[in-house]
C-alpha cells in the first residue's frame, strides 16, 4: 500500500510492505530553514500502542549514552525513515513533526500525518516471505549476544526465518492425500526438516518427484548424504546431464488431480544457510496458469536432456519478449537456458528503460550488460545491492567508478567489526553461509513508486550463466504495486542496512574518524537542495514528483 499526503508546509509519502514502512517527506528549502530535524510518532491501532520511533544518532550535549534513543529528542536529519519493526496486517498512523529551537530546548512546528495499511504475506494471487537476510546485525547481536544460531536454537532461527521456512512449509502441507502432487526443482537440497515434510507428504499418498542438482560436485554430494539420511532417494532425480552448468532452479509445484494450482519459487535453496542465513525470498503465486508453465519445464527437465535440446524446448516455451511489448499488467515466466544472450539484454532493456527508480540485487558483481544502464544519465536514481563487488580488482573499480555518478547508489554487504564504533556492538556472522554470505537474492525493480512497477524475481543471477548455461526460471510482474511496495520495502531494508555497514567497514579503523553526531543548526539540509543524489532522493520518496512539484 502507498499513500501520498499534504498539509501545510509538508508532503508525505508512505510505502508499506510487509514487516516495513517506508516513509518519505519533503518541505521546500525556504520552510525547512531553522529545522533541526524531524522526529516521528506512530499510533498502532491494531494494537492499541502510540509511541515516539526510535534512531541511534544523537545530538551531543543531550546524549544519554544509550544505544537508542527517542527520535523526540534526537530527531532524523533527513527526508526518509524506515521503521523495520512494522508488522504485517497492522493499521499504522505515522506523525512527522518538524522541530526547531535548539537541542536541549526542542519546538514543535509543521508537522503531518499519514495513514497506512501494512500488506499481509500471504495476499491473494502473490505470497511474498522474505527472511530476515541480515544475520550479521545489531538486534541479532542484542538477542542473541552473537551466538550461532545452532548454539541458540529455535528462538534464533525463528527469528532469522521470519515466516521462510513457516511458509515453506504450509504450502508443502496443503498437499494432503493421493489427490495431490508436488514437483520439485533444487539446486541445494539438504535441509533435514523440508526434506521430511516432503517424506511426510508421500507417506499420506501424496505423489512426490523431485530433480535437484548433480553437477555440481560438492552440491550434489551433500545432496546425496541428505536424501539417503532422511530416506527419500526413491523420489528423487539428479540433473547430470551438462557438467558444465548448474540445475541452480529453486521452485515447487502444486498439483491437485493433476492440475496445476500454484508455485512456490524465489531465489531460496533448500538448505539451512538458503532459509536462515542471507537474503532470500520465497514468493508464491497461486495461480493455475503459472504453475503450468512451471510444471512443463519440470517435466523438461526431468528428462535429463542435453543442453542443446533443453535450449531449443525452453525457448518453445518462453519465448524471450518482444523489446516492444508494452503491456502494464500481468505475470510471465522466464526460463533458462537459452542460446545467446538475448534474454539477459532484455532484462537490460527494461532496466535502462526506467523513468524515475531503478534497484537491482547482485550477488556476483554486476555484469556487462547492466555496465551502460549505470553509466546512462539519469534524472532518477539507481540503487545497486552487492554481496561484493565482484572480488575481482576490475569489478570493484567497475563499482568505484559507476558510484561517482550522482544518479546511482551501491551499497555492499559487510558487517561492523569493533565494539567501541559508536556504541556499536560488534557483529559476527550466522556461519551459515560461506560462498554468498550476506545478499542471495535477485531481483529488479523498474519504477517501484510509479504506476506501472515492474517486479523481476527469481532465481537467475542476471549473469551469462544463469542465461546460457543453468537450469534457472524468473517471475516478471507487471503493474502489481502490493507487489512491488513489499520487495521496495525489503529492498530498502537490506540496503540501509548494508549501506552503514560498508561506510563503517571502510572507516572503524581510521583513527581520524570519530562518531558521527546531529548538526545543531540546520545546516545538515544543504545535501538535499540542488542537483544532488539525497535531493533526488527527497523528491522521489516523498512522492512530490509525481505530484509534479520538486
Amino acid at each position: 500500500m502507498r499513500i501520498i499526503q499534504q498539509l501545510g508546509n509538508l508532503t508525505t509519502q508512505a510505502i508499506a510492505g510487509t514487516h516495513v514502512v517506508l516513509l518519505g517527506w519533503s518541505m521546500t528549502e525556504a520552510n525547512s530553514h531553522d529545522v533541526l530535524g524531524f522526529a516521528i510518532h506512530r499510533t498502532d491501532h491494531t494494537e492499541n500502542e502510540a509511541y515516539w520511533l526510535e534512531g541511534t544518532k544523537v545530538f551531543a550535549e543531550t546524549d544519554l549514552g544509550t544505544s537508542k534513543a527517542s527520535l523526540r529528542s534526537h530527531p532524523v536529519q533527513g527526508f526518509t525513515w524506515s521503521d523495520f519493526s512494522a508488522k504485517p496486517g497492522h493499521d499504522y498512523t505515522y506523525r512527522m513533526v518538524a522541530l526547531k529551537g535548539s537541542p536541549k530546548s526542542l519546538k514543535e512546528e509543521d508537522e503531518i500525518a499519514i495513514r497506512v495499511q501494512t500488506e499481509k504475506e500471504d495476499n491473494g494471487q502473490h505470497e511474498v516471505w522474505f527472511n530476515r537476510g541480515a544475520a550479521a546485525s545489531q538486534e541479532y547481536a542484542y538477542r542473541f549476544k552473537n551466538q550461532s544460531p545452532e548454539a541458540v536454537g529455535k528462538p534464533a532461527f525463528d527469528w532469522l526465518s521470519r515466516g521462510l521456512m513457516e511458509a515453506l512449509l504450509e504450502f508443502l502441507s496443503r498437499a494432503e492425500d493421493s489427490e495431490w502432487q508436488l514437483r520439485v526443482a533444487a539446486y541445494q537440497f539438504t535441509d533435514e526438516v523440508v526434506l521430511e515434510a516432503l517424506k511426510k507428504a508421500n507417506d499420506q499418498g501424496v505423489d512426490v518427484r523431485i530433480i535437484y542438482d548433480g553437477r555440481d560436485p560438492d552440491v550434489s554430494r551433500t545432496n546425496d548424504a541428505a536424501v539417503q539420511r532422511i530416506g527419500i532417494d526413491g523420489l528423487c532425480e539428479k540433473r547430470i546431464a551438462n557438467p558444465s552448468a548448474i540445475a541452480h532452479n529453486k521452485f515447487i509445484v502444486l498439483l491437485k488431480g493433476h492440475k496445476p494450482q500454484a508455485v512456490f519459487t524465489g531465489s531460496t535453496n533448500i538448505s539451512i544457510g538458503g532459509i536462515f542465513g542471507h537474503s532470500n525470498v520465497g514468493h508464491v503465486v497461486n495461480d493455475g496458469a503459472v504453475a503450468s508453465a512451471y510444471l512443463d519445464y519440470w517435466n523438461l527437465l526431468v528428462a535429463d536432456p542435453d543442453s542443446v535440446s533443453l535450449r531449443s524446448d525452453v525457448e518453445r516455451l518462453t519465448p524471450t519478449p518482444d523489446s516492444s511489448d508494452s503491456s502494464e499488467k500481468g505475470s510471465i515466466v522466464l526460463f533458462s537456458p537459452r542460446s545467446g544472450l538475448k534474454l539477459l539484454s532484455w532484462y537490460a532493456q527494461q532496466a535502462a528503460a526506467a523513468q524515475s527508480m531503478l534497484c537491482m540485487a547482485f550477488a556476483f558483481g554486476i555484469n556487462k550488460a547492466f555496465i551502460p544502464v549505470f553509466e546512462t544519465p539519469f534524472s532518477g536514481l539507481r540503487y545497486g545491492l552487492l554481496d561484493n563487488d565482484g572480488n575481482r580488482p576490475e569489478q570493484e573499480a567497475e563499482v568505484l567508478r559507476l558510484r561517482k555518478l550522482p544518479f546511482n547508489r551501491f551499497a555492499i554487504g559487510s558487517t561492523i567489526r569493533v565494539n567501541s564504533f559508536d556504541k556499536w556492538l560488534k557483529e559476527k556472522l550466522s556461519g551459515l553461509n560461506s560462498h554468498v554470505p550476506y545478499i542471495h537474492t535477485k531481483f529488479m525493480l523498474i519504477d517501484p513508486l510509479g504506476p506501472a512497477p515492474i517486479v523481476v524475481t527469481g532465481s537467475a543471477n542476471f549473469s551469462n550463466a544463469s542465461t546460457n548455461a543453468n537450469d534457472e526460471n524468473m517471475l516478471v510482474i507487471k503493474g502489481n504495486t502490493t507487489v512491488a511496495d513489499i520487495y521496495l520495502t525489503e529492498f530498502f531494508r537490506l540496503w540501509n542496512h548494508y549501506a552503514f555497514r560498508e561506510w563503517a567497514s571502510k572507516n572503524q579503523d581510521n583513527p581520524n574518524v570519530k562518531p558521527q553526531f546531529l548538526k545543531t543548526d540546520d545546516s545538515w539540509r544543504n545535501i538535499y537542495f540542488g542537483d544532488t543524489e539525497q535531493s533526488r532522493q527527497r523528491v522521489l520518496f516523498s512522492g512530490i514528483g509525481f505530484l509534479g512539484t520538486t
